[in-house]
């Protein structure tokens, strides 16, 4: 699976804080939610706002949000984090670092920010600072959502080629979240390589409609059948491949025939 595409999956619900009326304290404790908080609401809606630009790869509308956000609160953990991302998106890795590394600064419980920053790491090929981090992600214990921590150490794992971590840490997610689409993903791809097909095909199947996948989920369900030899399940998802992501490598892939790729 391809890191932009696991980067969207992990981003943080900045959004959810928008319907909520915080308390506007600078106590920071050791959950999430209070993390967001600002004695500065500014601070907080700027960053939402950025995390909805970031998500619509509108990129230089959201560094002006976060600017007015760091503005409004200069002690801001989650407008660093945002910055951090944003940074990424635009291959300005020393920048991105050092945001990601400000945020844990000021908030050093912000798990969120540790899965952020392990994700970004495991982009730069860092994979042992990356399994640090998913790990003090998780170890919190107020941590809402750990699976995501889990899901993602799966996929650096598979990414460093150890099937067996890798798979150990996507099951740990699924116990949490059996429907989480990152370790469903990985679990498919794992499958793939260890030569069980049938499994892989169940575990796509699972994920949803080959419409709901990526280009590197729909190369994988075009390897599966292919090996399977489901003429017209590899043919569906070859055509999602086809109209969507036309431009991809995964499609210069299929039109070449490297099913080994």
């Amino acid at each position: 699976m391809k890191a932009h595409r696991v980067l969207i999956l992990i981003l943080p619900l900045l959004l959810t804080a928008c319907a909520q009326n915080l308390p506007q304290t600078t106590t920071l404790r050791s959950d999430d939610s209070s993390v967001m908080e600002s004695v500065n609401s500014r601070a907080r809606i700027h960053t939402e706002l950025a995390s909805l630009y970031y998500a619509r790869q509108q990129y230089s509308v959201a560094l002006q949000e976060i600017r007015q956000a760091l503005q409004a609160d200069s002690s801001y953990a989650p407008a660093y984090m945002m910055l951090g991302l944003v940074h990424e998106a635009l291959f300005e890795y020393k920048d991105a670092d050092d945001s990601f590394r400000r945020s844990l600064d000021l908030a050093p419980q912000y798990s969120e920010a540790h899965n952020n920053y392990g994700l970004f790491l495991c982009n730069q090929k860092r994979y042992d600072e990356a399994m640090s981090q998913f790990e003090m992600a998780w170890k919190n214990p107020l941590y809402d959502t750990p699976e995501k921590a889990y899901a993602n150490a799966g996929q650096c794992a598979l990414r460093m080629g150890d099937l067996a971590k890798a798979e150990n840490y996507t099951r740990r997610a699924l116990i949490r979240a059996p429907n989480q689409t990152q370790a469903l993903l990985t679990l498919a791809e794992i499958q793939y390589r260890q030569g069980q097909m049938a499994l892989a095909h169940s575990t796509l199947r699972q994920v949803g409609t080959p419409s709901a996948l990526d280009a590197a989920s729909l190369w994988l369900g075009v390897k599966v059948e292919h090996k399977l030899g489901n003429r017209a399940a590899e043919a569906e998802y070859a055509a999602q491949l086809h109209s969507r992501y036309p431009e991809s490598q995964e499609y210069t892939w299929m039109q070449k025939g490297q099913f080994d790729r």
